[in-house]
């Protein structure tokens, strides 16, 4: 197995770093790295997963192919061989970065919850709702909804997200630019979302981001990946109770078992763990595109 990539130095300015991208300054454009960092609770673990930021790019890159009929996407250029002459030595950037568009990004965090899942279950366990939105009673945690919703959130200073309601989203961003984004969240997820259960995954919800690029909505970051998704195997669906997964579900209920307190010292992952995690990334790539993913190793 590969050594995972924690970090790149490059010749050229780091614009901005988070738990898991790179972004540097190309001037007309930025190019977005994804590395084999993992964060949980809000903390980035000291170990990363070798092959996952390769795994979130190309999942990426497989669904702005696929829902660019539905809206723009801000990629430009993901073959390493057509990077700048200065950046193609660099073999770790080969699957796992992408020159992308200067899009301004959007405040708004959009949501899509098609099961009731995570924080959304307990909030209906509570008030019979999901991020204000009423549902039918009898729901069981894990149960398909009706419909999709669309729960979008505001990025907080510190620490989690905060829900707000489309009200206060089309305050933010505007009463037009809100509604593409419910519009477009939507359609993106429900084609996605039954694509993938024909290959065996359930998209349980996910979290999109679209910025402004030429005075446009486009979509931006990542999209439909482990990461930002909730993935579980059709095979294994039972409503009623948590289920397993493909996302870094697996991480968090590790952390849980031994029962960190959440604050640092951030303790590191066992070897069977990283081993594990990597193989659910990979096979979700795999079941998803029906490829298996060449890398440098």
């Amino acid at each position: 197995m590969m050594e995972p990539l924690i970090a790149i130095d490059l010749p050229v300015e780091l614009y901005k770093s988070g738990k898991v991208r790179e972004m540097f300054d190309l001037g007309q454009e930025y190019l977005m790295v994804a590395t084999d960092r993992i964060s949980a609770f809000d903390h980035i673990l000291p170990n990363g997963i070798p092959y996952k930021g390769a795994v979130l790019n190309q999942i990426s890159l497989f669904w702005f192919d696929m829902v660019k009929g539905i809206i723009d996407n801000h990629t430009l250029v993901s073959d390493i061989s057509q990077f700048p002459e200065n950046l193609r030595e660099f073999k770790a950037l080969d699957k796992r970065a992408v020159v992308v568009k200067k899009a301004k990004p959007l405040p708004v965090e959009c949501i899509v919850r098609g099961y009731l899942s995570g924080s959304g279950w307990k909030e209906y366990q509570q008030m019979g709702s999901v991020c204000g939105l009423e549902l039918p009673g009898g729901l069981e945690e894990s149960s398909m909804l009706p419909e999709p919703i669309f729960t979008p959130s505001t990025k907080a200073e510190t620490g989690h997200d905060v829900n707000v309601s489309f009200e206060k989203a089309a305050e933010i961003v505007g009463e037009e630019i809100a509604t593409t984004l419910q519009t477009k969240s939507l359609e993106i997820y429900q084609k996605a979302a039954s694509y993938a259960r024909d290959r065996g995954i359930i998209i349980a919800d996910t979290k999109f981001e679209f910025g402004i690029y030429n005075d446009e909505v486009i979509l931006i970051d990542e999209v439909l990946t482990p990461d930002s998704s909730r993935f579980w195997p059709l095979d294994d669906y039972m409503p009623g109770r948590p289920q397993k997964s493909f996302d870094k579900q697996y991480v968090r209920d590790y952390l849980l078992s031994i029962n960190w307190g959440k604050e640092p010292p951030v303790p590191t992952l066992p070897a069977d763990v990283i081993k594990e995690t990597s193989r659910k990334y990979l096979e979700a790539y795999e079941k998803l595109t029906g490829k298996k993913l060449e890398v440098e190793t």
